[in-house]
């Protein structure tokens, strides 16, 4: 094997033990020499993202002379991530793990354990109801209204769906509501608001995972629409930090809106796309709160399998 194979070979297996089991500033330094970028290169490129760390704060996290702990420290960090192409908040991690994250910052995402553990829970809830997986309906479109309340939990969501049977006698939707961690699904509320009733409800406590049946006054026949709009109240958990919307199969067009309290607005927001449970987030784009309505939104005109989602810090 060449040496600079050889090379690249050893500097991935040291970013990628690192990663695993820190500490932080050994982890950034693996991955800035497995990128090869000297740390000019990575200023240059914190900069385009209007982050402003000097050289020779890079220089002391990367020996360990020193750590971040600011808010903007944090948020070049988040941004090192995606310059040196490593799984979002695997860095961020290492601070958690070690206590030098300040309190209030933006905890790490779901991980793949317990989001493969969710995936069993609502495989056994949807059990329960007899609902074959793809409830025999496709959807055109999907519009989620969620609002983030003033003590920053995630207060309710409202979801509009257009709909078309793709079998005759389709009657029900079930709807599927994935609370925070430490939520209380058997505290939540689930509201038909247009065109269905609300039909048998089933939740996890463990995972959060909430299941509704959502029942229609009219059997559809195979090539019909339908509307229909349900809301579920939840607030029954703390400090939210995202809103994640995972997608079995593609489909039409999907759109998320965020609207925050006044008294409580976000730093910063950003959504984002994850193709599996196991991949790395992708996709990221600032969204910028609009003044009026203290919102930002997404859409995507065709979703595929996966997750899609709004995530936000809190200073």
């Amino acid at each position: 094997m060449p040496h600079a194979a050889q090379h690249a070979d050893s500097a991935a297996a040291d970013l990628d033990s690192a990663l695993r089991g820190g500490p932080f500033h050994v982890a950034l330094r693996a991955a800035i020499a497995a990128r090869g970028l000297p740390l000019q290169r990575v200023q240059h490129h914190l900069s385009r993202r209007g982050v402003r760390v000097g050289v020779t704060s890079l220089s002391y996290w990367q020996q360990g002379a020193r750590r971040p702990r600011r808010p903007e420290s944090l948020r070049a960090v988040r941004a090192l991530e995606e310059i040196l192409r490593l799984p979002e908040e695997s860095l961020i991690r290492l601070l958690a793990d070690s206590g030098e994250q300040p309190a209030g910052q933006r905890p790490a995402a779901r991980s793949y354990r317990s989001l493969l553990e969710a995936a069993g829970v609502l495989e056994r809830l949807l059990a329960e109801l007899d609902c074959p997986p793809d409830g025999g309906l496709h959807t055109l479109g999907h519009h989620e209204r969620v609002r983030v309340g003033a003590r920053r939990e995630l207060a309710e969501r409202e979801s509009h769906h257009i709909v078309r049977a793709h079998r005759d006698g389709v009657d029900r939707f079930v709807a599927v509501h994935h609370g925070d961690p430490g939520s209380a699904p058997e505290r939540m509320t689930v509201h038909a608001l247009d065109n269905c009733r609300t039909g048998r409800v089933r939740s996890h406590h463990g995972t959060g995972v909430l299941v509704a049946e959502l029942l229609f006054d009219v059997r559809l026949r195979a090539g019909e629409t339908f509307l229909f709009r349900y809301g579920v109240e939840d607030g029954t958990v703390g400090v939210a930090h995202e809103y994640v919307r995972g997608f079995g199969s593609a489909g039409g067009q999907y759109a998320l809106q965020v609207r925050f309290d006044a008294r409580a607005l976000p730093a910063r927001c950003h959504r984002f796309a994850q193709h599996s449970a196991a991949a790395p987030r992708t996709g990221h784009q600032e969204l910028a709160l609009s003044g009026r309505h203290c919102s930002v939104h997404l859409v995507e005109p065709r979703v595929r399998s996966g997750f899609l989602g709004i995530a936000w810090d809190w200073e």
